[in-house]
This record gives C-alpha cells, structure tokens and sequence, in this order.
C-alpha cells in the first residue's frame, strides 16, 4: 500500500467513526414505545395495584414499587416501600370495600410516567359506610422494559357541600 492508500484508508475510518459514534452513544431506543402504548401499560400497572390493595396483596405490590419507592399522604411524614406496604396490608380484607381511579391524565417522557388522578374509596368502617376521595400523583420509571412506581403523593379532596 503506498501513502495514498494508506490516508484514503484512514479517512474513510475517520469519516465512518464519526457517522457510527451517534449510533453508538444513542441509547437503543429500538424498545421504546409509542406514547399510547406505554400509556396503556401505565394504567394497566395503576388498576393492578388497586387489586393488589384490595386483596391486600403484599407480594404483587412489592413487585409493583420500586425499592426506593416513597410515598406521602396528606402533609404527612414519608413512607417507604415496607410501611407502605405495611399500612396497605394491615387488618382484615372488607369484602364491601371498592376503590375507583377515574380523571386519569397520563404523561409520558421516555422511561419516565406521572399519573394524576382521583382514586375514590368507598367501604365500611365498624359498620357505618364511608367515601372518602383523593387526588393523587404518582410517577414511574422503565426499567428493563417494566415499569415501577417510584413515589406518590395522595391528598384527600375537599367534600362537596
């Protein structure tokens, strides 16, 4: 080979590592899914960790939240994952008890997803009906192709007079 070869050589690598680095650097994006999908998915994971809660699943709902997961109610003090799913758990399954999620808004931006919504609770207690709504916000995050809750905060909703 002489120089000239040699430097057309060198160019062409040059000019093909430079095309390639983008690729390269890019995160694989080749599993994203299109915003209505992982919408999909998100509130698929929000109506299982209802039913988690109702049967006072503790397993499925450590499979639902994230280990560094935390939640707030109110102005409350944080819960971690283990009092949360500790205060969820606790006492006997009501039988009578629902739990609705409606006015759902679900944002996407890449692995990340924030839901607010209305989560209304309805059940008895020491025998007397109850209805109690909350306005919640929860985010999660995609990991290895799943998404997990990270954090949520509930407040309750003023009552309607």
């Amino acid at each position: 080979m002489d120089a000239h070869q040699i430097g057309r050589i060198s160019s062409l690598a040059l000019v093909c590592g430079m095309a390639l680095s983008p690729i390269a650097a890019a995160p694989d994006r080749s599993q994203a899914l299109a915003p209505a999908g992982a919408k999909q998915q998100i509130l698929q994971l929000e109506k299982l960790w209802v039913t988690a809660e109702q049967n006072h699943d503790a397993a499925a709902l450590r499979r639902i939240l994230d280990d560094k997961f935390v939640a707030t109610f109110d102005a409350g003090k944080l819960r971690d994952k283990e009092a949360f799913i500790k205060a969820i758990v606790s006492g006997a399954v009501d039988p009578t008890e629902s739990q609705t999620l409606t006015d759902e808004t679900v944002i996407i931006d890449q692995d990340t997803a924030v839901v607010v919504g209305t989560d209304t609770l309805r059940g008895t207690n020491n025998g007397a009906p109850y209805t109690t709504v909350f306005r919640y916000t929860t985010t999660y995050l995609r990991r290895h192709g799943h998404w997990i809750a990270l954090a949520e905060h509930l407040v309750e909703a003023p009552k309607a007079d």
